[in-house]
């Protein structure tokens, strides 16, 4: 019987150590032969045209084009490749996945899941049907993701916000703003209401009158044995409570 050939395999993640150690991982495996790489949404698409792979594991936490809008945008083609979602943190699209139709790895990946990952690519490989509806399926699964909004006021207008584009939500008094990277919306709500409601792998209270989006912080910094300054992608500094301590510590588990 003549031998399967590996698997052209495509990484498209927006972190130069994440491609890296997952192209270490790919390059030992014969099941597959890595072609290259994407650095975001855009990329991605016109290296998948260009390079026509078998293969793709996909960062779904990317800077405007998430994993998510690449699949939509792949609907229609003549040839899709399987698809591997690769995340960090997104606990509600790790459950819109989990029906099975994509395949998905949790950072750090295991090199035992990424094995399983790899055996279910060969198995849709000619089968392109099954390919375009797992496609479909998981776009599908991410609209109803990217639906969660924030309703925000600035001055007399209403604002649907992202969750993705929130740094913070901070309470002055009664007022409680909602802080992205060029304004500051106020909230129709309490903080306690809206910490209800949150992702608690993606938020967490840093303190009583404040909540951090975790994907925004970019430094952390010691200010005594149990207190910590966390400085956010725009710049903000916010204190961390002695007693909520724990609750950024986990950034730093990766």
């Amino acid at each position: 019987m003549k031998p399967l050939q590996p698997l052209r395999t495509l990484v498209v993640d927006d972190e130069p150590v994440a491609r890296s150690i997952l192209r270490e991982e790919l390059e030992v495996n014969p099941a597959v032969e890595w072609i290259g790489e994407a650095v975001d949404g855009p990329s991605a698409l016109a290296r998948i045209e260009e390079l026509q792979p078998d293969l793709v594991f996909l960062d779904l936490q990317m800077p405007g084009m998430t994993g998510f809008d690449v699949m939509h945008a792949l609907q229609g083609g003549e040839v899709l490749p399987v698809i591997v979602v690769v995340t960090a943190y997104d606990k509600h699209a790790v459950e819109a996945l989990d029906a099975g139709a994509v395949d998905y790895l949790l950072k750090p990946v295991a090199e035992d899941r990424l094995r399983r990952a790899i055996d279910r690519a060969l198995t849709l490989r000619g089968k392109p049907a099954q390919v375009a509806a797992s496609i479909a399926q998981a776009a599908n699964a991410g609209s109803q993701v990217r639906s969660r909004k924030v309703v925000g006021r600035l001055q007399q207008e209403y604002f649907l916000l992202d969750l993705t584009d929130i740094l913070a939500f901070q309470a002055e008094g009664e007022i409680v703003w909602i802080i992205t990277a060029k304004n500051r919306y106020y909230a129709t709500q309490s903080l306690r209401a809206i910490q209800e409601k949150l992702p608690d792998d993606q938020f967490q209270r840093v303190h009583r009158n404040a909540i951090v989006n975790l994907n925004h912080i970019r430094k952390m910094s010691v200010l005594t044995s149990q207190r910590w300054l966390v400085t956010l992608s725009n710049g903000m500094e916010l204190i961390v409570s002695k007693r909520l301590a724990k609750n950024v510590r986990t950034v730093l588990d990766w």
